[in-house]
């Protein structure tokens, strides 16, 4: 039932196609093997083959494709799993058409979706010390906050005067020096360490 329902929100969105669906993981790996789709809705409870686990396996063939998370509830620990495994954001299943659209808009251009109640309720979940990164350069450190709002690429570059070419590479750099795989790890990183306000 939620899968029709997505495939009905999504039906007539500008610019967005339903390439296919799948009711478990393993399916959801093959169709995603034979419909090489640029962003992809991934339910985190699904039979089988988890969508944890099939989020890990599309990205260790097709590491260009983005995943959004599709949550129920009392789900954080699912997806922390979720971003860790390559996943872009995530969405819960009973959020607005508008975001779903915006979503997958933003994934589609590699960057992060970040919903800032989800967010908050993951940032409560993560108790443990982070380990002091590499140090970063003042650019990089603009670059991690705007990011962490969830900002795209181009956005960011406008925001600093900088090429998005620029930009991409100070992300680049921020992922290494802070030992995370993508955008949303450094997010929910950057907002870890925030100062309390």
């Amino acid at each position: 039932m939620v899968r029709k329902g997505v495939c009905a929100l999504l039906a007539d969105a500008d610019g967005i196609e339903v390439a296919g669906e799948a009711g478990d993981g393993e399916q959801a790996f093959a169709e995603a093997r034979r419909l090489r789709p640029r962003v992809i809705l991934m339910d985190l409870r699904l039979p089988g083959l988890d969508g944890v686990a099939a989020t890990r396996a599309i990205l260790a063939e097709q590491p260009a494709t983005a995943i959004v998370a599709l949550t129920g509830t009392d789900v954080e620990d699912e997806v922390l799993a979720a971003v860790e495994a390559g996943a872009l954001g995530y969405l819960a299943k009973t959020s607005p058409r508008e975001d779903f659209l915006e979503a997958i808009r933003q994934v589609a251009q590699g960057d992060a979706w970040l919903p800032p109640r989800l967010t908050r309720r993951l940032l409560t979940r993560l108790k443990t010390p982070v380990p002091a990164p590499e140090p970063l350069t003042g650019r990089e450190r603009q670059v991690l906050a705007l990011l962490a709002r969830g900002w795209s690429n181009r956005r960011i570059s406008q925001e600093l005067a900088i090429s998005e070419v620029t930009v991409r590479t100070h992300v680049s750099h921020i992922l290494s020096k802070l030992g995370v795989s993508n955008r949303v790890e450094a997010a929910l990183h950057a907002l870890r360490l925030a100062p309390e306000t």
